[in-house]
């Protein structure tokens, strides 16, 4: 029993605080599959280390009355199943964060759910822990989401494994089921790169084998599941890797201090040492180290810093200070474990923004070299991801940035995903390798220029993308308006969907994934147009803005103009020149924008087309009126 507060002396509290900050911290995260007792077992072990306060305790026997699963019994689960959504349903959807201590031990502990759609919420708690604790049902053994949950930990870096057998108390006890599922695990992730996996029979319900050996399992050797988390080995792997400091601010508060703060991500630096900003190249040494409480000597992986430099070097946020004497690779291509987190599918050539440490770039997956069976382990061709999926992907990035293998940091080796229209963030990475590209290509410089060509033909080179559903009348009004140019003198080229679909792109069909596809190509030809200093006229349904924006980006600011032909679809519908309308509404042709797949209107176009409501001689001339006010025709 501890001694009371008010008989605390300075020195004792002083020596309380000393024995807490050395205590050494566990960052464990329990997964599985729905109703294996996840929460029950954390809410267990908070009770029976009598770490709960009195006025926790009285609201978690109120709340077992009103949403409790077990009877009159207290329902430990309600401990750290917060959400009121959580306690109707009885699950876990958002990860749970618990910290409790011990006389040996701190621990942070991840709550994560064991529903397939909340994958996502499970790899989150995994990214940071050490050890997972794998509960499986005992009257059900090894499931698939049991196999997911412990591949993904495999894959993020998890080498400390539990698996506890949960509700064995419903099994009798049995020694014969708790081996079968024992070894059957053992025998599944023989191949997963983990240093240790323990496999433990308990009950969270009851406690057998959570705090001490249970009497009950009188048949079972091995330790109590608090007494194996107590003891395992923690190795603080990060400070014996070699310095990574991902630069997260650029203090400057006033004009004689600029120094480079972020957390440092591995490896330790001291005033002296050489670093190397890794994506420029450029070194200097460390002048001081700087933190809120006064200079350090030698700071370590973990610890938020800012550094002073001697030199004046180009640094902002995203960059990344390295070791001089061990460097990380700096590529503009990678290849990487992706785990989809998003109901929209991963497509290659969509464009999305990647996020590595501090750092954002615009990327695209250039090819998914396989998907990955999380039963089998079996590699699948794949042209799309959906989500819970996982796979290994090529990345391509607009611009080169520093990086580790996530083996060998998996703070400088992750990434997340985030689609570029709604800033959500779709997907996780791990990074495998860089890739590089052949050392014999590069850009050759040419005497003849994009303006040197443009001059030749007297005219602004421009993109007039026309994009519309079927029937809008895209390709009718980009016909007119290009003879109108040509009458003019112009120098035009003009891009058909149907007619590119017989060449370039007759390998593409009408699925999601090739649509993108299909809008890349065409959008990398408009550019090689541009360059050639034409007036390039593009008609294409391009029915996502992604696709749009991207084509956009590929050229100057003023070189692309967005027409939008807003035609109703009862107006575009009732044109149906080739029929196409009706075959989709009759389930004979899939993916057909408008009827099964959607059309996403563009916000800002540069200019809308009426099209349902005038004449196409009218609407022409619209555009014509467009060009001459932005002087790119006279």
């Amino acid at each position: 029993m501890s001694e009371p507060a008010e008989n605390l002396s300075a020195q004792d509290l002083i020596d309380y605080l000393a024995q807490q900050e050395n205590k050494t911290l566990l960052r464990f995260l329990t997964c599985g599959s729905v109703d294996d007792g996840k929460s029950t077992l954390i809410g267990r072990l908070l009770y029976d280390t009598k770490l709960l306060f009195d006025d926790q305790l009285a609201t978690l026997e109120r709340d077992s009355k009103k949403h409790g699963t077990v009877g009159e019994d207290i329902d430990f689960a309600l401990l750290v199943d917060g959400l009121e959504a959580e306690r109707e349903q009885g699950i876990t959807i958002d990860v749970a964060y618990r910290f409790f201590t011990t006389d040996k031990r701190k621990f942070i502990v991840a709550d994560t759910p064991g529903h397939e759609q909340y994958t996502r919420n499970m790899a989150t708690g995994a990214s940071t822990a050490d050890l997972a604790i794998l509960l499986v049902d005992a009257r059900k053994g090894i499931l698939t989401q049991t196999r997911r949950h412990a591949f993904i930990a495999s894959l993020l870096g998890i080498r400390q494994i539990v698996v506890a057998v949960n509700k064995i108390d419903l099994m009798d006890f049995s020694k014969d089921v708790f081996e079968t599922i024992r070894d059957d695990f053992t025998e599944f992730a023989r191949d997963f790169g983990f240093k240790q996996i323990v496999a433990i029979p308990l009950s969270a319900r009851f406690g057998d084998n959570v705090i001490t050996r249970s009497e009950r399992t009188p048949w079972y050797h091995g330790p109590a599941l608090l007494d194996h988390l107590e003891t395992v080995e923690v190795e603080d792997e990060q400070r014996a890797k070699p310095f990574r400091l991902p630069v997260q601010w650029v203090n400057r508060p006033n004009l004689d201090f600029r120094g480079f703060s972020g957390t440092i991500a591995g490896g330790s630096v001291r005033p002296g040492d050489r670093i190397v900003v890794a994506a420029s190249g450029r070194t200097s040494t460390v002048s001081r180290i700087v933190t809120a409480d006064g200079d350090l000597d030698v700071a370590v992986a973990g610890d938020a810093v800012t550094l002073t430099l001697a030199d004046e070097v180009d640094i902002s946020r995203g960059d990344l200070l390295v070791a001089a004497t061990d460097q990380p690779e700096v590529a503009d291509q990678f290849a990487a474990h992706v785990i989809w987190m998003s109901e929209d599918h991963l497509l290659p050539g969509r464009p999305y923004l990647v996020k590595l440490g501090a750092k954002t770039v615009t990327a695209q997956v250039t090819e998914i070299k396989h998907k990955i069976d999380v039963n089998t382990l079996d590699h699948l061709a794949a042209k799309e991801l959906a989500l819970n999926e996982v796979a290994v992907c090529n990345f391509s990035l607009s611009q080169p940035v520093g990086f580790d293998a996530y083996a060998a940091n998996r703070e400088t080796g992750a990434f997340i995903i985030i689609d570029r229209l709604t800033n959500a963030t779709v997907g996780a990475g791990m990074i495998m390798f860089g890739l590089r590209r052949a050392t014999n290509i590069h850009l050759q410089a040419l005497d003849v220029n994009k303006s040197a060509r443009a001059n030749l033909k007297g005219q602004k080179p421009v993109i007039l993308w026309f994009t519309g559903l079927s029937g809008a009348g895209k390709s009718t009004i980009a016909n007119i308006v290009e003879k109108r140019l040509l009458a003019e003198g112009r120098h035009t080229y003009m891009l058909d969907g149907d007619n590119v679909r017989h060449g370039l792109n007759r390998d593409l069909g009408f699925t999601e994934g090739d649509r993108v596809e299909n809008i890349r190509r065409v959008a990398e030809v408009s550019k090689l147009m541009i360059d050639a200093g034409l007036i390039v006229l593009v008609s294409f349904i391009s029915p996502f803005r992604a696709e749009r924006r991207m084509a956009r980006e590929l050229v100057e600011s003023d070189e692309f103009i967005e027409v939008f032909c807003d035609t109703p679809l009862d107006v575009a519908e009732s044109r149906d020149p080739k029929g196409l309308y009706k075959k989709a509404r009759a389930g004979q042709i899939k993916n057909f924008t408008g009827i099964d797949s959607p059309y996403e209107r563009p916000e800002n176009p540069e200019i809308r087309l009426e099209s349902g409501a005038k004449s196409v001689e009218d609407l022409a001339e619209e555009v014509i009126s467009l060009l001459r006010g932005r002087g790119i025709i006279a």
